[in-house]
């Protein structure tokens, strides 16, 4: 329930501070006093439109807080938690409105969004005037208002679920066939590729090696030539080892004839010859070295090129030759076990689909016997709000093909206001009077179901007046029982009921300005007698108003 309610420099209002109870409050004073102004700063507060205008003038910003006390259990702490706001203890709704028409919205003091504040509040509050009646405003209402007379949103949720479950079948199984048939499409296709990529057997890190290899047997073949080349020269028939060798051995025997003269020179050639010798050794080892087989440079190629053509051909790196193997051969196997697969989901479809009708036949049939019992109950509130000749009708179109997340029904409530003429949409057919009686009826048939826990009802009793004014003050006080409700009123037969009675007014500010603000207090029962007297009488209070004044209080003590 609403438990207080700040206003600061809003419109009218310089400083506001209500503190509201369980039961009938209402909301009296003269035309133009500013009841509108605590409603719609209520609104505010609840996430409602914001307008710069809304700021008392001179003032940069204004702001209402709006407190409540809520069970834990209650829906709204969910929402709050799954949305990262901490919900212990009241539930505290602030509202920053400024002057240049931007607001900023706190819950416990947490930002939040407006549309986040405007969800929670739409838990916690409802406000009904003759124009704005959104409970009956669209159908979609009216089905959650007759679930929660029946009792049924347990039911009506299992629905939802089951519809869920047979529509995500149904996308599976779409998926599934869509699969199969593109694979069967491509089957030759698909077929020859995972032949040729089986045969081919691309490696992991293959391409690489390959390359690798490739690369230090081409450096090894050009090199080779070059030591092949020394070799022929140190060791071939151009040698010129041979030719040393017989000069050093002629310098030899012609150094016995001078001595002195040659000892030098042959010994330089023969350690030539030994250099000769070593490097011919040692360019026949780097010869051996640099051996390869060029059939298996032939063979790397080869590989290395098909790896390269496979590449191109299935448009794909190299390295994911391998992946692409492993999803064409799951593609196929698909294909191979498609139909199987289609037989099992196309089955598990049917069995969600059942399971979806069968409740939503079962949620159906509960609706329509809960539609005739909400009809006759607010059917017997009807005489006492002097509309004994209307009817109250819930229509049901029951469509076993139109299946929704809300069942097969499309729930709206019908009236006919007098007899002959054709019943039709609530909204359409009721003039504004009648629609707020009708939804003071319905209110009163659902009693605390499908009701936020606080209800506003804003000038209902607009156009009448006596007994059906007092038959208007008695559903509201049968209301009070069960949720707490808030009512402004012109009608002295509601006030009458009221467990607390805030008069509002406006004067002149304190400070000796000319400027004029909006004040509410919280009556006595001798001022409540006053005020009640001046709703009865108008302008000037007679003694008989007084007294008839007196006798409505005390019948309602």
């Amino acid at each position: 329930m609403l438990i207080q309610l700040s206003i600061r420099d809003i419109v009218l209002i310089e400083r506001l501070d209500l503190a509201f109870e369980t039961g009938l409050s209402v909301l009296t004073g003269e035309t133009g006093a500013g009841k509108s102004i605590l409603l719609d700063s209520l609104s505010l507060a609840l996430g409602g439109r914001g307008d710069g205008d809304l700021v008392r003038h001179g003032e940069d910003k204004g702001q209402v807080t709006a407190v409540f006390d809520v069970p834990m259990d209650h829906g709204v702490r969910q929402l709050l938690r799954e949305n990262g706001i901490d919900d212990e203890g009241d539930l505290i709704f602030r509202r920053q409105q400024s002057a240049d028409g931007r607001t900023k919205a706190y819950v416990n003091d947490q930002p939040v969004s407006v549309q986040l504040m405007r969800q929670a509040g739409q838990m916690l509050v409802e406000i009904h005037g003759q124009h704005d009646d959104r409970a009956l405003v669209d159908t979609h209402a009216h089905r959650l208002l007759l679930d929660a007379f029946a009792g049924i949103n347990e039911d009506a949720a299992a629905v939802s679920e089951l519809y869920r479950i047979w529509r995500d079948a149904e996308r599976t199984l779409k998926k599934h066939r869509e699969k199969v048939e593109n694979a069967a499409r491509e089957a030759d296709y698909l077929r020859s590729s995972v032949d040729e990529l089986e045969k081919l057997s691309p490696q992991d890190g293959e391409e690489e090696e390959l390359a690798e290899r490739r690369q230090k047997m081409m450096k090894a073949q050009r090199i080779a030539g070059d030591i092949a080349e020394a070799s022929e020269f140190l060791n071939g028939n151009a040698s010129p080892v041979p030719h040393i060798a017989s000069l050093v051995r002629r310098l030899e025997r012609k150094s016995h004839e001078a001595p002195g003269l040659l000892e030098d020179t042959v010994a330089l050639l023969d350690a030539a010859l030994d250099q000769l010798s070593n490097a011919q050794m040692e360019v026949e080892a780097a010869l051996r070295k640099t051996e390869y087989d060029p059939k298996e440079l032939e063979r790397v190629e080869e590989r290395l090129f098909a790896l390269r053509a496979a590449s191109r051909k299935y448009s794909v790196p190299v390295t994911e030759l391998p992946a692409l193997a492993v999803r064409m051969i799951a593609d196929l196997a698909d294909l191979d076990a498609g139909e199987e697969k289609l037989v099992k989901l196309e089955a598990e479809v049917g069995v969600a689909k059942a399971n979806y009708d069968a409740a939503a036949r079962s949620l159906s049939d509960k609706r329509h016997h809960a539609g005739e019992a909400l009809a006759a109950a607010v059917m017997a509130e009807l005489p006492a709000l002097k509309l004994e000749r209307a009817r109250f009708m819930v229509e049901m179109m029951t469509d076993a093909a139109d299946a929704t997340a809300e069942g097969i029904d499309v729930v709206e409530f019908h009236v006919q206001t007098n007899p002959g003429t054709r019943p039709g949409s609530i909204m359409k057919v009721a003039s504004g009077g009648e629609l707020s009686r009708f939804l003071l009826a319905l209110k009163v048939a659902l009693a605390d179901r499908g009701s936020a826990p606080t209800l506003v009802f804003d000038e209902i009793d607009t156009g009448v007046g006596g007994a059906v004014a007092d038959a208007i003050g008695q559903r509201l006080k049968r209301l009070s029982d069960r949720v707490q409700v808030l009512s402004v009123t012109h009608a002295p037969q509601v006030a009458a009921r009221a467990a607390t009675h805030l008069l509002i007014s406006k004067g002149p500010v304190s400070d000796g300005s000319e400027k004029i603000a909006t004040r509410v207090a919280t009556m006595a029962h001798k001022d409540r007698t006053e005020e009640i007297a001046r709703m009865l009488a108008g302008a000037s209070v007679t003694e008989e108003a007084r007294a008839a004044a007196a006798r409505l209080l005390a019948g309602n003590g």
